[in-house]
């Protein structure tokens, strides 16, 4: 991959004083709209940011003349320099950027700079005092305020969702376009992260989870850009392959998390509270559904007369599938801009029965590392053969009941259709996709 970095006054490794955060703008054929949004950025920064700065353009194979205005930029403005890549992808650029980089915080946000600016300095402060690790600004936090059509709102909180139940993720936007990581946690976190597109936070902000890493949420304002280039049905896509990828993973064990851990992450904190003086740093993830570092009070009663096994396991499969209910009507939806009714169910619902056993089988059923991992998705197929002979009859049952059912209809069926789905699918993985692990 060849690439070029230009400055208007010198190379950023040549300053003698450098930035405390530089602030990534990752763009794509953005000719018309990269102008304007950095010179407000500049003015923003200039006038009202306490930190010295910087502000790098990352143009990823632009085809357009975005290349000559991020030149021109660089050239009018000192603190403004530009970096071109010949191949695309967000993640890729961003990745690029933060690594030579001399800032000690590395930001990035969205070209179309859809996040109200006064939310930059209390992203970045918690990192620059050595509060937090990460900073993330996030649409879904209590104090946001967002603007954007009821399609995008519903795909965001499914996603969500999604990770939520699949990966155990605990951050509440992975998506949102405006993002901080201090430079020694980016050191060692982004040799890890292997998406190059629009994946690239999500798997970030996930392995940093693992490892113990403290990120900071900030509610922020946003108005979504109707002007998007997202291509959302391919972007679903490549997300759910990540997830996919993320899990094989992290249950093979083979990220060196724990060497990050040791060197970055959190201390759990102490149960008689921490000792005088000293600072705690957090609580680490949970293993297993018991936090890092609490004593184990001896086995679990039962609950209302169900063993304490079957009640744990009951709450994190509906939790997964909640998770990928709300997923699998997300890709229906989507599936169904091009596709007929039954093309999109099989797709939907294929895509997510993977992601679905993938995630029981680690989470509810605790079966870890490769081995079986093949056979237990062969059998989840079955299984999603059922599911799919429910879903499909239930919309079958709907065009012979009505001559053009409405979407919601369909939706509808296909809720109730899941919902008898889910229940025959935990019975089929209790007892036979996973009966040598319960026995």
């Amino acid at each position: 991959m060849s690439l070029s970095t230009q400055s208007s006054h010198a190379e950023a490794a040549t300053r003698v004083d450098s930035p405390v955060i530089d602030v990534v703008v990752p763009v794509h054929n953005e000719e018309s709209d990269l102008e304007p949004c950095v010179r407000r950025l500049h003015a923003y920064l200039s006038a009202s940011f306490p930190y010295r700065f910087r502000i790098t353009v990352a143009d990823n194979a632009s085809t357009d003349a975005t290349a000559d205005v991020a030149r021109r930029l660089a050239f009018d403005l000192p603190e403004v320099a530009w970096t071109h890549l010949t191949e695309k992808g967000r993640g890729r650029a961003l990745k690029h950027v933060w690594t030579h980089s001399d800032a000690a915080v590395l930001a990035y946000m969205d070209v179309d700079l859809s996040t109200d600016l006064d939310a930059l300095l209390p992203l970045v402060a918690p990192l620059i005092s050595g509060h937090s690790d990460l900073a993330i600004g996030s649409r879904l936090a209590r104090g946001s305020r967002v603007v954007r059509g009821a399609k995008r709102e519903f795909i965001s909180r499914g996603y969500n969702l999604l990770l939520r139940g699949t990966l155990s993720a605990r951050f509440s936007d992975a998506q949102c376009g405006f993002k901080a990581i201090r430079s020694e946690v980016a050191a060692r976190l982004l040799p890890m992260v292997e998406d190059t597109g629009w994946f690239f936070d999500t798997e970030m902000l996930v392995l940093a989870e693992r490892a113990g890493l403290r990120i900071h949420e900030v509610p922020v304002d946003w108005i979504d850009d109707p002007d998007s280039r997202v291509d959302i049905v391919p972007t679903a896509i490549a997300d759910l392959k990540g997830i996919m990828r993320l899990l094989r993973a992290l249950g093979s064990g083979r990220l060196p998390l724990a060497a990050v851990r040791d060197q970055l992450g959190r201390d759990p904190l102490p149960l008689d509270g921490p000792p005088t003086g000293q600072l705690s740093r957090g609580p680490l993830l949970p293993v297993d559904g018991v936090p890092t570092g609490q004593l184990s009070r001896g086995p679990l009663l039962p609950v209302d007369g169900v063993p304490a096994g079957l009640a744990r396991q009951l709450i994190r499969f509906a939790t997964i599938g909640v998770a990928s209910t709300l997923a699998y009507l997300v890709l229906y939806a989507l599936f169904r801009l091009g596709l007929g009714p039954q093309w999109a169910n099989f797709l939907a619902l294929g895509l997510t029965a993977i992601a679905n056993t993938a995630a029981n089988r680690r989470l509810t059923f605790g079966v870890r590392g490769t081995e079986g991992a093949w056979k237990h998705q062969a059998q989840g197929l079955i299984v999603f053969g059922i599911g799919l002979a429910l879903t499909s009859g239930s919309l079958a049952a709907v065009d012979a009941l009505h001559t053009a059912p409405s979407r919601p209809i369909e939706l509808a069926a296909l809720v109730l259709a899941n919902l008898l789905a889910t229940a025959v699918r935990f019975l089929l993985l209790r007892i036979w996709v996973f009966r040598s692990r319960l026995a």
